[in-house]
């Protein structure tokens, strides 16, 4: 909180909203990973080279993504993969894209996995529940539905976020223990999605895509808040600020957490391969 107790600094990240002295910073292949413990929840962040600007051509950075989800995956048992977020609208639907990427299985069973060589494979399901004004629908409705229908071992739930400061965005990805809260970053928080809500595990990961734009100005003016608020919220209508490269940022991070999602789930097969099967 800073200036008079008016703004509260918007951030769905952990790095920014703790202190630097409960930060465990560790460096592998050029990416800062911090890790975080709070409430008997974990939060790993991934600092990399801006995702719009540097083609991960070697796979490094997925590789290290899949390798932290897998740490925090139970180690059997159907997954649940949940896209949320807004198709629509090019800073929230990296949600929806990451979903595309995913290699369902939990429908390859019996002689069919067999004659195909998947009968290893993890089941994994994957659902994109959409948005409240377009389904009449709150995803943690349908989620909750779902896991009371086939009991996954665990879910994992991918959206965009939003940052404090502009140069976290496209640049950082963040997996956590804790769940999310759909649309809390923006100042449209849905029902939290996590294991308390819905009586399973709930792993969340995303990039953030936006800054909101009162809390940017807050920082640029040192804590002014009240200026802040009324200058960049003509009439309340509350603003956010993302980068002119955000369709790269987010096609780019769709692949990243999509094929990172499935090397974690399903090892036994290559990026390569995962690329062909989606």
């Amino acid at each position: 909180m800073i200036g008079a107790d008016y703004l509260i600094f918007r951030t769905d990240l952990a790095l920014e909203n703790t202190e630097p002295s409960r930060h465990v910073k560790t460096e592998q292949d050029g990416c800062v990973i911090t890790r975080i413990e709070e409430d008997g929840n974990t939060y790993i962040t991934l600092e990399v080279k801006s995702i719009s600007d540097h083609l991960d051509s070697s796979n490094t950075l997925l590789k290290l993504t899949a390798q932290e989800l897998s740490a925090l995956l139970p180690e059997s048992g159907e997954v649940l993969v949940a896209g949320l977020g807004n198709r629509a609208i090019t800073p929230d639907a990296l949600g929806p894209l990451t979903a595309e990427k995913i290699l369902a299985t939990r429908h390859i069973k019996g002689e069919l996995a067999r004659v195909t060589g998947l009968d290893k494979l993890r089941p994994v399901a994957v659902v994109s529940p959409g948005v409240l004004g377009c389904t009449g629908l709150e995803a943690f409705e349908l989620l909750k539905a779902l896991v009371k229908e086939f009991h996954p071992a665990a879910v994992v739930a991918i959206d965009a976020l939003a940052a404090r400061s502009p140069s976290r965005l496209g640049c950082t990805i963040q997996l956590c223990t804790a769940g999310i809260s759909p649309g809390a970053g923006v100042g449209n928080s849905r029902p939290r999605i996590d294991e308390s809500t819905l009586g399973t595990p709930v792993i969340s990961m995303g990039i953030p895509t936006v800054v909101d734009a009162a809390t940017l100005a807050a920082d640029l003016l040192g804590g002014e808040s009240q200026d802040a608020k009324e200058t960049v919220e003509p009439r309340g209508a509350a603003m956010m600020v993302t980068p002119r490269e955000i369709d790269l940022i987010i096609s780019r991070g769709a692949r990243l957490l999509g094929m990172g999602i499935n090397v974690a789930l399903n090892p036994s097969l290559s990026i390569e391969e995962f690329e062909e099967l989606t």
